[in-house]
């Protein structure tokens, strides 16, 4: 049986990695925000958190606000994402909006803020690909001010870098001792040693993600989620992470 547990855990991680590479996520302390990208073959995920009063934003590249440079801006239109126009001069709203906001919560004064699109995006969009290849960003906040403007000092650049779900601390949650049950399920998930577990992020089968759950111990609701096959980031108390694949029946 063991053998066999093994052998099934060895599939599943060979499967995910194949499908996800993550930056985990990273700290952009200049202006208190963490950022995190996850990609497939098709689609990439952005999680991107700071202070819910705040303007926040990323660029992709290391030339900063140079005409032409993508980004995405939470801000307080319906617009996310962005062509820069050059320094000190306003970003343009793209004609194709390519973001979907999937979720936006706020937690105490911190707004987490989750967009998938295309890898590759629209016209003008920075084409991301699904590899362990680094990623350069910029990344701005104006404090207190969600309308977008000058963010002053809370400006920086930082690289991501990604690894695939088969790199140290991205495994198969059994090899954590974390175990998902049942699986197949209908209605509730539950974790042996949930007490290990900071939070669940579920995504669909094609990448996207649906949600982030805060376990505290309790079982999780899946009974809206349509039947088929899901993967589950499972981010540990110790700043680990590791995956599972569930079947909603």
């Amino acid at each position: 049986m063991k053998k066999i547990l093994l052998t099934l855990s060895m599939a599943l991680a060979s499967s995910l990695g194949a499908q996800f590479f993550s930056t985990g996520t990273v700290n952009l302390p200049t202006a208190s925000m963490t950022v995190k990208i996850v990609t497939n073959p098709t689609t990439v995920t952005l999680t991107l958190t700071g202070d819910s009063n705040s303007m926040l934003g990323i660029g992709f590249g290391n030339n900063g606000m140079e005409s032409g440079a993508d980004g995405f801006i939470y801000n307080s239109s319906a617009n996310r994402d962005y062509s820069f126009n050059g320094l000190g001069v306003a970003p343009t709203a793209d004609p194709s909006q390519d973001w979907t906001v999937t979720s936006n919560t706020v937690s105490g004064s911190t707004r987490t803020i989750i967009a998938t699109r295309s890898l590759a995006g629209g016209a003008g969009d920075f084409a991301l690909t699904n590899d362990n290849t680094s990623i350069e960003i910029f990344y701005a906040r104006r404090a207190g001010n969600l309308t977008i403007g000058n963010h002053s000092s809370l400006r920086d650049y930082a690289t991501l870098t990604r690894t695939s779900v088969l790199a140290t601390g991205e495994v198969a949650a059994e090899s954590k001792n974390i175990i998902l049950y049942p699986n197949p399920a209908k209605e509730m998930i539950s974790f042996k040693n949930a007490e290990k577990i900071k939070s669940v992020d579920i995504f669909e089968s094609a990448g996207r993600k649906i949600r982030t759950v805060k376990t505290d111990g309790k079982e999780i609701n899946i009974s809206d989620l349509k039947s088929g096959t899901y993967y589950l980031e499972i981010t540990l108390n110790d700043g680990s992470t590791a995956f599972e694949k569930l079947i909603k029946e």
